[in-house]
């Protein structure tokens, strides 16, 4: 009988390429959460869970938001680059959201950025998060489909095109393999309806051309390029090739859509 596929997180926080996916997803999509969390009107003395945080960027954020009065706990299997934001309102908490406990004290916000597509038992950990809602708190959950949209190269008019999104389809079957779901971005708006939640809204949003999806690519490639070659899904040859493409700064590189979904506890 053959192993069972490796369910480890591919994209692994200790590598020093982390960081620099972590400040790309940060350009990319900090404005959009930001854009929500302002929406949703959290602010001063208000706490907050941001689950499964990788990067800095947005617990500080938070902090800046809710304010000396305020309380925000950053969580995650590997607090490597989380740790940056310890200090004053932020509290830096290493936790798995599917099988450990929630922080306890209520929130008014709980929110997750490209964390669930990559969690086992994505059900569980909606359930904590929905749970440790206070009455009228908000869950604000973010995570990509890359089924709605598969493409790194959208226009693919060229061989650096076709070789990039080879390259791509490379790497969402890595994904799949450790257990990630490929359409789960566009299933959150029921999934909050079912934990209970009230007031369900949500919208889409995928940058194309942008140097920070330049950056991430170059970033994530490096990073996944050895079990790329060890499934035989490229050679070091492509991967070379498409490292110095990307390089270039010319061709129209595209993310995955992210789905930013909201709903209230009653």
């Amino acid at each position: 009988m053959s192993e069972a596929p490796e369910r480890k997180y591919l994209l692994d926080n200790r590598q020093a390429e982390a960081g620099e996916r972590f400040a790309a997803l940060g350009e990319l999509f900090d404005p959009v959460t930001f854009r929500h969390v302002d929406r949703l009107g959290i602010g001063a003395g208000m706490h907050c869970w941001e689950v499964g945080a990788g990067g800095p960027s947005v617990p500080l954020g938070l902090a800046e938001r809710v304010g000396p009065r305020g309380r925000v706990v950053a969580t995650d299997i590997d607090v490597s680059w989380t740790s940056q934001a310890a200090g004053g309102p932020v509290e830096v908490l290493r936790h798995d959201v599917a099988a450990d406990p929630a922080p306890g004290g209520g929130f008014d916000l709980v929110h997750a950025r490209l964390v669930l597509v990559h969690v086992a038992d994505r059900a569980a950990a909606l359930r904590s998060m929905a749970g440790a809602l206070r009455p009228g708190g908000r869950l604000l959950l973010e995570d990509a489909d890359p089924g709605l949209q598969p493409l790194l190269c959208p226009d693919e008019y060229g061989p650096e095109q076709r070789l990039a999104n080879r390259l791509r389809a490379g790497f969402r079957t890595l994904m799949a393999e450790r257990g990630a779901d490929l359409a789960y971005g566009r299933t959150l708006p029921r999934l909050l309806r079912e934990a209970g939640l009230v007031d369900v809204r949500a919208d889409a949003y995928f940058p194309v051309a942008s140097p920070a999806c330049t950056a991430l690519e170059a970033a994530t490639v490096r990073q996944i390029r050895g079990r790329l070659v060890a499934a035989g899904l490229a050679t070091d040859e492509e991967i070379d090739r498409h490292l110095a493409n990307v390089a270039t700064g010319t061709m129209d590189l595209a993310t995955s859509p992210m789905i930013t979904a909201w709903g209230r506890r009653p």
